[in-house]
């Protein structure tokens, strides 16, 4: 499989809602482990398919966080026994409890970091690459990146939910790197 180059704010793709994923089996497994060499190769814990181009509900990651223990399908587990991850239409639900802020970043905004308000416990409802069905329990940054990477699928991206202060901080640079992406997707539909 071709390798993948992650997608830089101004993509129109990143404010796209993904298609549900149909097809399971060999080929999204591929799928999948591209999607982690790019991850890897960004330095990333966490990768969304619509920020490689491709308008899905499916996202890989790779969380190895060692002060909380997971939970998939009823069995508590270590992280480093469950990562990396690959999950398809993921449905999740944030559970009741006090938010915590953390700087957050995200691969389509390089050197763009802020502050996002997130609880960190979730239940996630999802599919593995064969179409399996799964329940994974999660807290900490394993939660904050499910989240962050479900938003992602939504169209909804990590500046949108950065505190106001830290939106306005960051809003140059935002709009610089929006900038940038459209003068160059414009350079390449001429040249092809």
């Amino acid at each position: 499989m071709a390798e993948f180059i992650i997608r830089p704010y101004g993509d129109p793709i990143l404010r796209a809602k993904g298609e549900p994923v149909k097809e399971f089996g060999p080929a999204l497994r591929s799928l999948g482990e591209a999607m982690l060499g790019a991850m890897r190769t960004a330095k990333g814990i966490g990768l969304a398919a619509p920020q490689v181009g491709l308008s899905l509900q499916l996202f890989v990651m790779n969380v190895k966080d060692e002060d909380y223990q997971p939970v998939l399908d009823g069995k508590a587990c270590e992280p480093a026994d469950i990562m990396p991850m690959l999950l398809a239409n993921a449905i999740v639900t944030v559970l009741p409890g006090e938010p915590d802020i953390y700087t957050e970043g995200c691969l389509s905004f390089p050197g763009i970091t802020g502050e996002v308000e997130r609880v960190e416990r979730a239940i996630v409802r999802y599919r593995d690459a064969e179409g399996a069905p799964h329940v994974l329990e999660c807290e900490g940054l394993l939660a904050r990146c499910v989240q962050h990477e479900h938003d992602h699928c939504q169209g909804v991206l990590f500046i949108d939910r950065m505190s106001r202060p830290h939106q306005l901080l960051t809003a140059a640079k935002v709009k610089k790197l929006q900038r940038a992406t459209i003068a160059e997707m414009k350079a390449a539909r001429k040249k092809a």
